[in-house]
């Protein structure tokens, strides 16, 4: 599989490197409409008024559909503020959801769900036991962390960098109860058999 972020030099904290990312069209992580996995498990939920957060939410097709769902409590944020104006102007008006230009890692409050798009893979190996931890800080007592990652490494030097599943139930329980690491059935076409679907509890 080919990277979506050919890059040699990368940094998940610069600005700058996203802003161009976005003003130049580079966004092959971008598959164009709301992940399969995270759709059907969107439609399984029934308390439309949960307090929902998505990380690194690029051009936040899961919002749009959360949205579109009924969803009326929704948080995004992303690193990249071309991106957030973009967003906020894509969604002027609507109450149902707020937009962050902000580092995930800077971010406080309180979710009853956390859906995870593409934002694990674009950090490096080093920032994961980070983002377990700080996913956990972010979840209300019975929140859960739930979403797609890849289930491969990749060739070229990342982002995305890739994992497998052995090494994710390493950095999830520690903080986490695993509902659900399998291989995901219903991926885009061309990221089938390269992904698997997460749903984790957070630990009491």
């Amino acid at each position: 599989m080919i990277s979506d972020y050919p890059d040699k030099y990368f940094d998940p904290t610069d600005r700058a490197y996203w802003d161009g990312r976005y003003e130049s069209g580079q966004t092959g992580w971008d598959i164009g409409s709301v992940s399969f996995p995270i759709k059907e498990y969107a439609d399984q939920i029934s308390d439309k008024d949960i307090k929902i957060l998505i990380p690194g939410c690029g051009n936040a097709h899961e919002a749009e559909y959360l949205l579109q769902s009924g969803f009326s409590n929704i948080t995004v944020l992303d690193i990249s503020e071309t991106l957030v104006k973009t967003l906020k102007k894509k969604f002027n008006g609507n109450e149902g959801i707020k937009i962050h230009a902000q580092d995930f890692f800077e971010h406080e409050g309180k979710y009853d769900l956390i859906l995870e798009q593409t934002f694990f893979c674009a950090l490096e190996p080093g920032l994961r036991e980070a983002y377990a931890g700080k996913m956990s800080s972010l979840l209300s007592e019975n929140g859960k962390l739930a979403g797609v990652l890849f289930d491969m490494h990749f060739e070229n030097e990342g982002p995305p960098f890739g994992g497998s599943r052995d090494e994710y139930e390493i950095i999830f329980l520690k903080h986490f109860e695993i509902i659900t690491l399998e291989s995901c059935y219903n991926s885009v076409a061309k990221r089938s058999g390269n992904e698997v679907f997460i749903n984790l509890k957070l630990k009491k």
